[in-house]
C-alpha cells in the first residue's frame, strides 16, 4: 500500500545520504572511502545509485571582483531548493596564478569556502578552469604573463567570439600555449597550467563534494581555426555548387559572417540536416587532426600530474570550441599507468546553435541542435563515457526563450545527458522557461540503471533496479504541496515518501523503496 509520509528536520541526514562523506564532517552511515565515480558509462552516487547532474554554471568573470561572486552562500541555497544538483564552478587562472609560480591563498580560501558551502548544501561542484579568448588581456583565463601573444593585433566582431576567429593575438596566444612555450621564468606555459592543477587535484583530494575536475573551458585551436572557417565557407560554397544555387565567392561569404543579421539570415537557410553536415564534415579532417595530437597529448600529461595526488576525483573533458557546433569529437582519453583509458574520465560537451549569443537565439535552428546533441552523444558511447552537456543555452537576452530551452532539455532527456545549463545570473528565476528546465521534476539518484525520463508533460519514468541495493530512488520535486498521493503511478507498487528538504522548504524527493524490478513512474 502507498504511504505519504512528511519528515521535517531531515535535510542534514538527507545530504549525508547524497554525498557521502563531505570534507569537514565524518558521516558513519557511509564509507570515508566513497566518492561519486562511474561504473559502465554512467555516473554513480556514494551509494552506487545513477547519479543524475541537473546543473547549473556560475562563473564570476571580473578581476575586479576578484573572480568571486559575494553571495555565494546563500546562492547555494536557492540552488539546493532549485533542484539543483551540481554546480560547474568557475575558476579562474589569472587569480590563481598572478605571477609564474605564485599562488594565490586569498583566492583559493575563497573556493574553500565554496566548496564547504557546496558541501552543506548537498550539491557537487565541478571546478571548471574557465577561460574566454585564452585570457584576462582578451577575455578572462590566462594571465598577462602567460599570455604570449607576440604583440599581435587583437579584433573584435560583432558577437564577441568572432574573435577566435579573427583576432590574430587570440590565436597566436593559443599557438604558444599548445607548444609549450616559456613563460619569463623559462617554465612552459603548459607546464604552469598542469602545476596549477596539480595544486588543485592535492588541496581537494579528500572533498567528496568536489565531484571533479573541468580541465580546460572550451580548447581552441590557435591558428588552426583559420583553416578551419575557410573549410566551412568552402564547403557551403560546394553545397551551393551540389544544389545549383546561386555561387557565392569565399570572400562575400566572410562579409555575410562579419554582419550579425546577415548570419542570422545565412542560418536560417542551414536549417537542413544535409547542408548542415556537408559543412561540418569539410572541416572534421582539420579539427580531428588538433584533437589527436595537441589537445590528447596535452590531456594525457595533465591526466597525469592530477593524478600523482588524486585517484577519486572525475575528469572531465572536453572537446575543442569547434565540436560545439557538431562535428564530432576525437580525443583520445588519456591513459592510466597500465595504458588503459582513465576509467573516471566523463566527456564534458558542449552544445551550441551557430546562433548562440546573437539575437536569432530565440529561433534556433532545431534540425542542426537535434544533430548537434546526436553527435555528441555518439561521441560519448563510441569511447564508453559517460556524458555531461556542460554548456547548454545561454538564453540571458531577455527575450522567449521557452520553446528553444524545452526542445534542448527535451533531447538531454532523450539521451540521458547530465547537463549543467549556462548560466547562473541574477533573476533568472523570472525567466519564461525556469520551472520548465531549471527546476523542474526530475530522477535525481535512480537505485540500478536509468531507462526512460521525460519532464515535457509531469514526469514519467523508468528503471531497472539493483536487486542487492536496498538505496531509495529519489525524484525530485520543485513544490511538494503540488502533489497529491492519486496523481503518483509507481508500477510494480511499493512503499513511498514525500520528504521536504529542510522544514520550511516547499522542494524535496519522492523516495521511492526498491522491489529489485523494472518499475515505472507517471507524475502528473
Amino acid at each position: 500500500m502507498n504511504m505519504k509520509k512528511y519528515y521535517w528536520g531531515i535535510g542534514a541526514a538527507l545530504l549525508c545520504i547524497f554525498l557521502g562523506t563531505g570534507c569537514t564532517r565524518p558521516v558513519q552511515e557511509i564509507p570515508a572511502s566513497r566518492f561519486a565515480s562511474v561504473r559502465n558509462e554512467i555516473l554513480v552516487d556514494s551509494l552506487g545509485r545513477e547519479l543524475v547532474l541537473n546543473g547549473i554554471n556560475h562563473v564570476t568573470k571580473s578581476p575586479e571582483d576578484r573572480y568571486v561572486y559575494p553571495n555565494d552562500e546563500q546562492l547555494f541555497k536557492e540552488f539546493r531548493n532549485w533542484g539543483i544538483n551540481c554546480i560547474r564552478y568557475g575558476i579562474n587562472w589569472d587569480g590563481l596564478e598572478p605571477e609564474p609560480g605564485q599562488y594565490n591563498e586569498s583566492y583559493l580560501q575563497e573556493i574553500d569556502r565554496r566548496v564547504r558551502w557546496a558541501e552543506e548544501n548537498g550539491i557537487y561542484l565541478i571546478l571548471d578552469m574557465h577561460q574566454d579568448l585564452f585570457g584576462r588581456k582578451f577575455g578572462n583565463g590566462a594571465p598577462e604573463w602567460a599570455t604570449l601573444d607576440e604583440s599581435l593585433p587583437h579584433a573584435t566582431g560583432e558577437v564577441w567570439s568572432d574573435s577566435y576567429l579573427i583576432s590574430p593575438a587570440v590565436q597566436k596566444s593559443f599557438d604558444n600555449f599548445w607548444a609549450n612555450s616559456p613563460a619569463k621564468d623559462g617554465t612552459g606555459i603548459q607546464d604552469h597550467y598542469i602545476n596549477v592543477w596539480g595544486m588543485l587535484a592535492e588541496r581537494y583530494a579528500d572533498c567528496k563534494s568536489v565531484i571533479g575536475f573541468d580541465v580546460m573551458n572550451e580548447p581552441f585551436m590557435g591558428t588552426q581555426a583559420q583553416a578551419v572557417f575557410q573549410q566551412f565557407m568552402e564547403g557551403y560554397i560546394q553545397y551551393l555548387h551540389k544544389h545549383g544555387q546561386t555561387q557565392i565567392s569565399p570572400e562575400a561569404m566572410t562579409a555575410v559572417w562579419d554582419n550579425e543579421d546577415q548570419r542570422a539570415e545565412l542560418m536560417n537557410q542551414l536549417t537542413d540536416k544535409e547542408a548542415f553536415t556537408e559543412i561540418l564534415h569539410a572541416a572534421s579532417e582539420t579539427v580531428s587532426r588538433f584533437e589527436q595530437n595537441e589537445l590528447s597529448r596535452f590531456y594525457q600529461k595533465l591526466r597525469d600530474r592530477i593524478r600523482q595526488a588524486d585517484k577519486n576525483h572525475l575528469l572531465f573533458l572536453e572537446h575543442n570550441y569547434f565540436c560545439n557546433m557538431g562535428i564530432k569529437s576525437s580525443f583520445h582519453i588519456p591513459a592510466d599507468t597500465n595504458g588503459k583509458p582513465d576509467s573516471l574520465c566523463v566527456y564534458a560537451a558542449h552544445a551550441y546553435d551557430w546562433v548562440v549569443d546573437t539575437d536569432a537565439a530565440v529561433n534556433p535552428g532545431y534540425e542542426r541542435l537535434d544533430f548537434i546533441f546526436s553527435q555528441l552523444t555518439a561521441s560519448a558511447r563510441e569511447r564508453h563515457l559517460p556524458a555531461l552537456v556542460g554548456e547548454w543555452g545561454a538564453f540571458y537576452l531577455g527575450k522567449s526563450y521557452l520553446q528553444s530551452a524545452r526542445h534542448q532539455i527535451g533531447l538531454i532527456e532523450k539521451y540521458k545527458l547530465g547537463h549543467t545549463y549556462w548560466c547562473w545570473w541574477k533573476d533568472i528565476e523570472t525567466q519564461d522557461y525556469f520551472s520548465s528546465v531549471i527546476s523542474r521534476p526530475y530522477p535525481q539518484v535512480v537505485n540500478g540503471q536509468l531507462l526512460s525520463y521525460s519532464s515535457t508533460d509531469g514526469l514519467t519514468c523508468q528503471w531497472k533496479e539493483d536487486k542487492t541495493s536496498p538505496a531509495p530512488t529519489l525524484i525530485f520535486l520543485p513544490d511538494l504541496k503540488a502533489v497529491s498521493p492519486e496523481q503518483i503511478r509507481i508500477t510494480p507498487e511499493s512503499s513511498w515518501e514525500l520528504i521536504p528538504l529542510e522544514k520550511g522548504s516547499k522542494a524535496g524527493f519522492l523516495s521511492i523503496t526498491p522491489t529489485g524490478t523494472v518499475r515505472s513512474l507517471q507524475l502528473k
